[in-house]
């Protein structure tokens, strides 16, 4: 289900204004009166009244039945609840550069998205595609990414690769898959 975000949209660009900003606060302040927000946020009358009219329009402050002004938190609370809950993206340098130093493996990463780009680098920079590998290299290549580590083996960075199909096994020999696609050649076992 898409969620509409262009409410959200709007009000932020809302509060792209110094104005408008300055007026919200009042009002999350306590000022219940144009007068009062217009003292409190330092506007002038007129500037005051454009911002409320605007930040009204919105529905982020309203004006309650005894003529106070007051903000619509149930609004931001609602616009908080139909947000998606998704991370927002890490660029791949700065995950890289947080777990990988020196051509070394510091610790994986708890999360679980960051941890499969890890994995990836590492198979990327150990193993080209399509060359097979007796057990014994496998475990010479992941070793040196472990060194000085004390946070992460190399058997377990094995099954990591393995369970992810960033390497196929079979009798003891290694593969790692063509790019753009697995190789049939070579059983995950």
């Amino acid at each position: 289900m898409a969620i509409d975000t262009e409410p959200v949209d709007q009000v932020i660009r809302l509060f792209a204004e110094e104005s408008r900003v300055r007026a919200f606060a009042a009002v999350a302040l306590g000022a219940g009166t144009p007068a009062a927000v217009a003292r409190t946020a330092g506007l002038s009358a007129r500037d005051t009244a454009v911002a409320l009219h605007r930040l009204g329009e919105q529905g982020v402050v309203v004006e309650q039945a005894d003529g106070a002004l007051e903000v619509a938190y149930g609004l931001f609370k609602d616009y908080a609840r139909r947000a998606p809950a998704e991370e927002a993206p890490v660029p791949e340098e700065r995950v890289l550069r947080a777990f990988v130093r020196g051509g070394r493996l510091v610790r994986l990463p708890a999360q679980w998205s960051r941890k499969k780009r890890v994995l990836e680098h590492i198979a990327e920079q150990t193993f080209a595609p399509g060359v097979d590998y007796p057990e014994r290299v496998v475990d010479e290549k992941l070793r040196a990414w472990c060194e000085d580590s004390d946070a992460i083996d190399h058997v377990t960075l094995r099954r990591y690769l393995v369970d992810l199909h960033h390497l196929r096994r079979s009798a003891g020999v290694y593969r790692r898959p063509a790019v753009g696609g697995a190789s049939g050649e070579l059983s995950c076992g």
